[in-house]
């Protein structure tokens, strides 16, 4: 009687565990029955805003002096740009930045002997942000007017930005999406087999770099500001089961 229930037992072990084998075979190759594709979205756009920053100076052994000729300058700068059609709003000036200036003479040995005040170096910087891209861009490349006028501005290059980014990605992923379930309908086609449910999508990193250039993408995603013509790419990633 014991050996009959055992033996019981043993058969009854031996069904279950290959019935839980056949269950994962055929999960495992279920899961296995899938095409993965990888799709392109791509834009060429231009920039539609432009920041253009600049920083001016004046040195004098006064203080009170070196304001004096930082705030004319301040005024000339702001003076010119109006005149460029720059609204006033669009002309920003940070605060004023200070430094002691001094010039060390020093023994054989390299000890500092002796420390000389040499004036009062007081610089400030101006900023212009404005949908008028190519006007300001003219502007930034016709400073020597105000150099030659004796003021000591230092122009830095304009750097360019898109205020519809949220748009043209969202554009952007449904083309890359598309792409990439046409690339899995011909995949599918040319295998006789037929698409079945997305099972999974995965999207790549947003880039953005200068169009028609040799920039190369950055694996946390690029986003170039120096120039006005700019190219966008974002992949998507998905998964679909076969039927």
């Amino acid at each position: 009687m014991k050996n009959n229930i055992n033996s019981l037992i043993i058969g009854a072990a031996v069904v279950i565990a290959a019935f839980l084998f056949s269950s994962a075979f055929k999960n495992r190759n279920q899961s296995n029955d899938t095409i993965s594709v990888t799709g392109l979205g791509k834009k060429d756009f231009v920039s539609d805003l432009i920041v253009w920053s600049s920083s001016f100076s004046k040195k004098n052994m006064n203080l009170k002096e070196a304001y004096a000729a930082l705030d004319k300058d301040r005024e000339i700068i702001k003076s010119y740009l109006i005149s460029k059609g720059i609204p006033e709003s669009n002309i920003v000036f940070s605060a004023v930045n200070i430094n002691k200036d001094f010039e060390y003479s020093y023994d054989s040995n390299g000890n500092t002997r002796q420390q000389i005040f040499t004036g009062f170096s007081l610089s400030q910087n101006v900023q212009i942000e404005s949908p008028e891209v190519d006007k300001v861009e003219g502007i930034s490349r016709e400073v020597t007017e105000l150099i030659n006028s004796g003021v000591e501005l230092y122009s830095n290059p304009p750097e360019y930005y898109y205020t519809k980014l949220a748009a043209l990605k969202l554009e952007m992923i449904a083309e890359a999406t598309k792409d990439a379930n046409a690339r899995a309908q011909k995949i599918a086609e040319n295998a006789d087999a037929k698409l079945g449910n997305l099972k999974k999508s995965d999207m790549g990193v947003f880039q953005i770099i200068a169009q028609n250039s040799s920039e190369e993408y950055s694996w946390g995603g690029s986003f170039n500001t120096a120039s006005k013509k700019k190219t966008a790419n974002i992949t998507m990633k998905l998964v679909y089961q076969v039927k």
